[in-house]
């Protein structure tokens, strides 16, 4: 039924049950994994950061280049060690939802499988969820795991 399926991946808790969760899919649907970490880019002000300060646009770009690959590649592990096909891709951009939905539809995924932190209410509102937004704009099926 899935041939190539896209799991977004932030290295947290919750994404971590949706890549345990997407390599199972995968390994009984005979399917690949594109497995992508989206960062922002640099700004004066990034209150998502989960790192310190930076002195520079570089230092940004380098810090979250080195987190992004320790995150893919210890998802890859985990499907390869499953024998479950994987590539790993790094994003920058300034809205994370939208290079999900543009990856999954360039690599011709058939599922987004993605985690979600389940803020409601003023916490939601304010912060806003990456993947509320990729549910609503994607023409790709997708599958949340809380």
């Amino acid at each position: 039924m899935f041939k190539k399926i896209l799991v977004p991946t932030d290295g947290s808790e919750f994404a971590e049950r949706a890549v345990d969760a997407a390599i199972q899919l995968a390994g009984e649907h005979a399917a690949s994994l594109v497995l992508v970490n989206v960062q922002m880019p640099f700004t004066l002000v990034a209150a998502e950061v989960p790192v310190g300060f930076f002195s520079s646009a570089e230092n940004y770009d380098a810090e979250m280049g080195k987190r992004a690959r320790q995150v893919l590649e210890q998802a890859k592990n985990k499907a390869d060690a499953a024998g479950v096909p994987a590539t790993i891709e790094g994003l920058m951009n300034e809205h994370p939802w939208a290079a999900i939905i543009e990856t999954a539809e360039s690599a011709n995924c058939d599922l987004i499988v993605m985690a979600s932190h389940g803020y409601r209410g003023l916490k939601g509102l304010v912060l806003g969820s990456q993947t509320q937004k990729v549910l609503t704009h994607s023409k790709v099926p997708v599958l949340v795991f809380r």
